[in-house]
């Protein structure tokens, strides 16, 4: 039952909303992990990657909510429950205990690239059913490929 109508055809319904639930796993996973090392950088860069940590969660959820308002707009009912994230996100998982500063840089230049590889992957599918969602897609993977050459630059 969808309360909400679109004006896409439901195929193209279909396809947006699964790049769309798709982004907002991979963003809700990508807050999470970045939270975990937050919270267990240690290091001689403990400021610096503790604070550029809390820049990718602020992204992270601001695009999150984005991404599951956009899919509710469209009829899709966004799914962020754990358990759905666990099963179905495109990141590894975050390392256990004290995280030396540069593990924590390396595992956020995985998570974000991996999530960023994904994402192309939905500009492209969503690029003929739906350019809003495909505008939406693009503008927060300009974000996270902020914060990767960022984090890139911290690793040499």
């Amino acid at each position: 039952m969808s309360v909400v109508t679109s004006t896409l055809s439901d195929q193209a319904r279909t396809v947006v909303g699964n790049a769309l639930q798709g982004a907002l796993v991979d963003l809700v996973d990508l807050s999470l992990v970045a939270k975990q090392v937050h919270w267990n950088v240690v290091g001689p860069r403990f400021r610096s990657v503790h604070l550029q940590l809390d820049e990718v969660v602020a992204v992270a959820r601001q695009h999150a909510d984005t991404v599951a308002e956009r899919a509710s707009a469209i009829g899709v009912t966004p799914d962020g429950r754990s358990a759905t994230v666990a099963k179905t996100s495109g990141i590894s998982e975050a390392p256990d205990g004290w995280v030396k500063d540069g593990d924590v840089v390396r595992t956020m230049v995985d998570a974000l690239g991996a999530v960023i590889g994904r994402m192309r992957e939905r500009i492209a599918a969503t690029d003929e059913p739906d350019p809003v969602s495909q505008d939406i897609l693009i503008g927060l993977t300009a974000d996270l490929e902020k914060h990767h050459w960022m984090f890139q630059a911290e690793a040499h």
